[in-house]
């Protein structure tokens, strides 16, 4: 038995010669145009990335715009300072008219109990008849006050058998010493003379041996 040839049904096989070779025709037409759409557009992408360049002008605003900038930022902090520096100099002001004013208020708040104690013994005096008791009720009011002013920083310049040292003495006499090593030093202090942290506040005014 014989097979008969089998054909597809298709389109493009049930198209005459005439019609098959015109479809060839434009599709031959239309792969060119699609590569050359193709490569129009390869072409033309690396253009679309590159920026265009800046003239010297915008370059120039550009410059001017970052120089005002730090212009005002500098601005800014000068102010700040300023303004701190004010403030820092008004509160210096105040502080020290403030020491110059109430700067001797320690020292004389540790003098005022010493104050009392004599404000007391002057008012036992009145009624003592023991002159050995007030005596040393007297001395142990001065032992306090010299302890205070110790603690103020306050001290006695040394005098007694010492040489003559005119940073520290004031010889108001001079006479014949006593014995030969005793020329030049002192042997009697008239007035003692006092130190505030090292510096001189008073001279200690002696008399002096020839």
């Amino acid at each position: 038995m014989k097979t008969k040839p089998f054909y597809k049904n298709n389109k493009h096989n049930n198209m005459n010669p005439k019609e098959k070779e015109t479809n060839e025709e434009e599709l031959k037409n239309q792969t060119p145009q699609k590569e050359e759409t193709e490569e129009t557009t390869e072409k033309e992408a690396p253009q679309e990335e590159k920026e265009t360049p800046l003239s010297e002008e915008e370059k120039l605003a550009q410059e001017l715009e970052k120089a005002n900038e730090q212009i005002e930022e500098q601005k800014d902090k000068y102010l700040r300072l300023s303004a701190e520096f004010d403030n820092y100099r008004k509160r210096t002001m105040k502080e020290k008219a403030e020491l110059i004013l109430n700067g001797g208020e320690k020292s004389i708040s540790s003098i005022l109990p010493i104050v009392d104690d004599f404000e007391r013994a002057l008012k036992n005096m009145e009624t003592a008849t023991d002159v050995a008791a007030v005596k040393e009720g007297v001395e142990l009011i001065y032992n306090k006050f010299m302890s205070v002013l110790g603690q103020n920083g306050v001290k006695v310049i040394e005098t007694k058998e010492k040489p003559l040292d005119t940073d520290y003495h004031e010889a108001i006499a001079v006479i014949p010493a006593p014995a030969e090593e005793l020329k030049g030093k002192i042997l009697d202090c008239v007035q003692t003379g006092y130190m505030l942290n090292d510096k001189v506040i008073r001279h200690a005014k002696v008399v002096v041996g020839e």
